[in-house]
């Protein structure tokens, strides 16, 4: 059969339209969809920096590349992207004017230079001398200056000045807005105390341009946003005298050369302005110039103040201790015993930071061996493994220094663990190391005992208040034994080390082996279902993206195999009229971010189920190393179950996955069900009858 399939970056933008989509529901809470419209953009930044680059850099390419990387010309798919993110545009300022109505009936007010009272004006002064003036440069352009460099991730002013007595020319000047140093809200004074005023940094900056400027003496000033997003790959060279830690420093360094790719601007900024900074950029109607409103970089709006005092936040979306560990035993005597599945948020992520605190304490551990992709900014995790090292404990880091724009914060903590003692790997040449693994041993009784972790989700205790994922707490043998094998592998990089991850039982593991064994699961499921008896599957990502396991899945519905998705994001497979059984696929976009990965398989009536660090992507699959760990207990595995089962039932937050990507939502009779609402009922339930 002639197979399609939807290109990557278009289902990435319908991902993004469904968080859009949170913003515009006005059953959200207004400070939530206010943040959500930050999300949006953040994302949207994000996307423009790496994929957008990517689409340009590879319109290079050959036609064969082309196809079996895009699935269509990326010429053809930049101009999708175009016509798409402009239709966006539209939606979010629709959205962004709806909710600031909603805002002014909380009596919550954003202030422009234009609009403040004597006191707030006296304020504004002030503020801008006392915090604000120190850190504001103006770099005044001209037609035949070379354009200063601009950050990709600040925001701008372009101001237009001019005096009364010239007649028709004016005189032009960026400046950057430092949110970075002083933030980009400002609260101000009001005489109703239950009023709130919000201004803008950069309004602020507006309001004192003629002090700003006082040398020229200029009398009209005309101040706009405009930011510009650039290629954020970075480009490591080949060098063999250099190290990989070196080689990125370098490659942050080179972004700073990263060609624009988006041009978003205030589209009543001063038409001369707007041509000049095109010119200066190097633009052309290839690339993306997009006018919008007065207000960019959103991003920030996911911080906004904590102004709505009435929003009260309901019980569903709080955590609590899980049933294993309400009963003060220490952490590691519990999963000595059994193995415990924390889900987050829902769980408290109180349990994962303790057992490392207890292995930094415990006189009769020897190692702790953990990865490390993204950390908090202030990381418990890091300061429990810090203790250790200071203890006298072993202690080795894989801290991923390629995690995209977490590149520059993961060096600096690789600068603070070493002085501690604390051995950090950097990584295999050419392949990211995605897993989530942590290894603990101690030397007891004349036997060396073994525990840890295996996580979907990154070792953060702040993303894990919004982020759904699961972490197996165990103290298996087998696993023990094949996260052994990963960090020798680690330490000890050669050429030839696939075959040492091959010999892993117990975990499924990246790069290959994992595909692998995804496709002989899924070729058992085809057997029994050409036998016509029962076959299932079930997956859970944030991606599918990968040609191979998605043909797989298209030989699968065409035998007559039952496949159910939840896909967050990026959903390249499409239904096809020779399936013999139609695949369901949802995605759910809800206050906390869908991050976990399961795969369930009925395997006749067995039923095996992973939970895993990789989503269906070439990229993840090949060219990383990742992870999935098996549940073997009958009790997690119906816990696992059970909660796919409540987000296939979600008919409130749930959209249908199809061809068109329209982003319907799941509209039915069936009993309602909020899946996040309703996984906080199901796991705080055990809590009750532990």
């Amino acid at each position: 059969m002639s197979l399609h399939f939807n290109p990557r970056d278009i289902t990435w933008l319908a991902f993004n339209e469904r968080v859009l989509q949170e913003a515009m529901d006005e059953k959200v809470p207004l400070h939530l969809r206010i943040r959500f419209l930050g999300i949006f953009s953040n994302n949207l930044d994000e996307f423009f920096r790496v994929r957008v680059a990517g689409l340009k850099r590879a319109m290079d390419f050959k036609e064969k590349v082309i196809s079996e990387s895009f699935y269509q010309p990326p010429s053809k798919i930049l101009q999708r992207i175009n016509e798409i993110v402009m239709r966006h545009q539209l939606n979010f300022d629709k959205t962004w004017k709806t909710i600031q109505t909603e805002m002014a009936d909380h009596k919550v007010f954003i202030k422009n230079s234009k609009n403040l009272t004597a006191k707030q004006k006296d304020f504004v002064r002030n503020y801008f001398d006392e915090v604000v003036e120190s850190n504001v440069i103006p770099i005044l352009l001209h037609e035949n200056t070379p354009m200063p460099y601009l950050r990709d991730k600040s925001l701008y002013l372009g101001v237009a000045m001019r005096k009364k007595d010239w007649q028709y020319s004016s005189n032009y000047a960026i400046i950057e807005i430092p949110s970075r140093f002083v933030g980009r809200f400002v609260l101000l004074p009001t005489e109703d105390p239950e009023e709130k005023n919000v201004m803008l940094l950069e309004d602020i900056i507006t309001f004192n341009l003629p002090h700003i400027f006082s040398y020229f003496g200029y009398d009209e000033f005309a101040a706009n946003a405009f930011k510009v997003t650039k290629d954020a790959e970075l480009d490591l060279d080949n060098d063999i005298r250099t190290n990989f830690a070196e080689k990125i420093e370098k490659g942050l360094k080179n972004r700073r050369k990263g060609k624009p790719t988006r041009f978003v601007f205030d589209k009543d900024m001063d038409k001369a302005l707007l041509e000049l900074l095109i010119r200066k950029l190097n633009l052309t109607k290839k690339d993306s110039i997009i006018p919008g409103g007065k207000i960019h970089n959103f991003k920030h709006f996911m911080d906004f103040p904590d102004v709505f005092e009435t929003y009260a936040r309901p019980v569903e979306r709080t955590s609590f201790t899980h049933q294993a560990f309400e009963h003060g035993e220490r952490v590691t005597d519990v999963i000595m015993k059994e193995d415990v599945l924390l889900t987050f948020p829902y769980h408290k992520y109180n349990p994962v930071i303790d057992l490392l605190r207890e292995a930094a304490m415990d006189p009769d551990v020897k190692s702790i061996q953990i990865t490390a992709y993204r950390l908090a900014s202030n990381s418990k995790i890091s300061n429990a493994l810090i203790y250790a090292a200071r203890n006298g404990k072993e202690v080795t880091v894989m801290l991923e220094l390629q995690a995209r724009f977490d590149e520059e914060s993961n060096l600096e903590w690789k600068d603070m663990l070493e002085p501690e003692g604390i051995t950090v790997l950097i990584g295999l040449p050419n392949k990211k190391v995605h897993a989530k693994l942590c290894i603990i041993k101690k030397r007891a009784h004349n036997k060396t005992i073994q525990y840890g972790f295996v996580s979907t989700g990154n070792f953060n205790e702040k993303t894990a208040r919004i982020y759904g994922d699961h972490l197996l707490m165990t103290s298996d043998r087998g696993i023990m034994a094949d996260i052994n094998k990963v960090f020798n592998v680690l330490k000890k990089p050669k050429d030839d080390y696939l075959p040492v991850l091959k010999t892993c039982k117990n975990l499924l593991v990246c790069p290959q082996f994992m595909r692998e064994k995804i496709v002989h699961h899924i070729d058992k499921e085809i057997e029994e279902a050409k036998a016509g008896r029962k076959a299932e599957i079930i997956v859970k990502a944030n991606s599918l993206s990968d040609r191979l396991l998605i043909e797989k899945l298209y030989d699968a519905a065409t035998a007559g195999v039952v496949i159910r998705l939840i896909v967050r994001g990026i959903y390249c497979a499409v239904n096809q009229k020779e399936f013999k059984e139609k695949i369901k696929a949802i995605s759910i976009v809800d206050e906390y971010l869908e991050h976990a990965r399961v795969m369930y398989f009925y395997n006749k009536g067995v039923e095996d189920i992973y939970i895993s660090s990789a989503d269906w992507m070439t990229r993840n699959l090949d060219y990383r190393i990742e992870a999935a760990a098996k549940i073997t207990d009958k009790n997690l595995k119906k816990e696992l179950k059970d909660i796919l089962d409540i987000q296939l039932r979600d008919n409130v937050k749930a959209r249908i996955l199809d061809k068109k990507l329209s982003n319907e939502y799941i509209r039915n009779d069936k009993k309602e069900c909020r899946s996040q609402i309703e996984t906080y009922k199901y796991l705080k339930a055990k809590t009750s009858k532990k």
